[in-house]
């Protein structure tokens, strides 16, 4: 039964009630303290029923409205993806080629209805396969995204050097299960400049650089990106009860900025001696400069997802210890104990990133010690011996 039919059987219902109710009492020989006390419960309960279908009916708008809204981000989506200006793919973790847009099939030639289901590997000339699936396999354990130069082969045979860039899609369980690519062709123009592939972007060419000595807060405006040129940046937000949760780490050759995420309460504090450069955001309509800043957002946007999926997990142990792994990627260096993380975080902003207290954070550490997975230098610096 609709809605709309729902309701107005409850109002006809309650009509004849009403007239019912009416009838009964203009009879001369029935008083009102003759009428059942059945009746009158009958009657407030058709009231309850009207006010609940209407309410029913409230939220069944709302949840129009909010499917009609869900339904064009949808599309919105699905637009920028089909039609952007660089060719996509999306796989799962063997390869499998589950997505394609508009360019992707231009540049492989050939029609998207025979791309998806098909595997990527196809498109690979042979001696380079072995290469190709070793590279497939290292990309699914891995949090940051890879970047290789190789041949594709086009549909009918004809090959072309393409630079391709890939990242794994992980779970609310941080397990890989997809694999979205990137690609371009490199046309004979590019090709005598490999340099220029393999340098970065001098994002501080005539740009003044900013500098914030450790424990300062870096000063965010709307209309522009910083560059980290140099240091290590803690970014964070403050929950209802004023306690500060650590959101990501930005280290040297990463972005950041208060444009780049809704968080109405957003802070960067230098954790050592930073230098940043600032970039304003009606820059990144030049193709050049936002070539070379997508990679960077895609780098910030994968890690706040690393920490959100750690802050999902069940158990605080499992927090940290995600947490601690994705610290050895991200401000990692080796040393002959194991890997070293380069700056000596507080047990108040682990606790912090891991969603837990203070207090539990210095027993899990001190537990881990004693299993002698991590330890400690000198200066406090954690180092993570035993930690895959």
């Amino acid at each position: 039964m609709k809605i709309e039919q729902f309701i107005q059987r409850t109002e006809a219902f309650h009509r004849r009630l009403a007239d019912l109710n009416q009838t009964a009492n203009a009879l001369p020989w029935i008083t009102s303290d003759m009428l059942p006390q059945a009746f009158k419960e009958l009657g407030n309960n058709s009231r309850m029923l009207q006010l609940a279908a209407e309410e029913l009916y409230l939220q069944n708008e709302e949840l129009i409205r909010t499917r009609g809204l869900i339904e064009a981000e949808c599309e919105r989506y699905k637009n920028l993806f089909e039609f952007a200006p660089n060719a996509y793919l999306l796989t799962n973790v063997e390869g499998i080629i589950l997505e394609a847009n508009r360019l992707a099939t231009t540049l492989l030639n050939v029609s998207k209805h025979y791309l998806i289901g098909k595997p990527l590997i196809n498109f690979i000339p042979l001696e380079e396969r072995r290469r190709f699936r070793n590279e497939l396999s290292e990309v699914s354990r891995s949090y940051s995204s890879r970047e290789l130069s190789i041949n594709l082969q086009q549909r009918d045979g004809k090959l072309f050097h393409s630079a391709l860039t890939v990242a794994a899609v992980r779970n609310q369980y941080d397990k890989s299960i997809n694999l979205l690519w990137l690609f371009s062709e490199i046309n004979e123009r590019q090709q005598p400049k490999p340099a220029l592939a393999n340098n970065e972007f001098d994002f501080s060419q005539n740009r003044s650089i900013y500098k914030y000595s450790k424990g300062e807060t870096i000063t965010l405006n709307p209309s522009e990106i910083f560059y980290v040129c140099q240091g290590l940046v803690k970014l964070s937000t403050f929950c209802e009860t004023g306690e500060e949760v650590l959101t990501g780490l930005a280290g040297e050759k990463m972005v950041f900025g208060s444009s780049l995420t809704s968080l109405q309460t957003y802070q960067a504090t230098a954790l050592v001696d930073v230098e940043l450069v600032s970039i304003d955001v009606a820059e990144m309509e030049l193709p050049t400069l936002s070539h070379a800043l997508l990679p960077k957002i895609n780098q910030r946007l994968r890690q706040t997802e690393s920490f959100l999926a750690i802050s999902g997990r069940q158990r605080v142990q499992d927090r940290l210890y995600y947490l601690l792994l994705l610290l050895k990627q991200e401000i990692g260096q080796p040393v002959p104990e194991g890997t070293r993380l380069s700056v000596r975080l507080t047990h108040e902003e682990l606790a912090s990133a891991c969603c837990t207290t203070r207090v539990t954070i210095t027993r899990l550490i001190g537990k881990l010690q004693q299993e002698g997975v991590i330890s400690f230098d000198s200066k406090k610096h954690i180092i993570l011996q035993n930690l895959t």
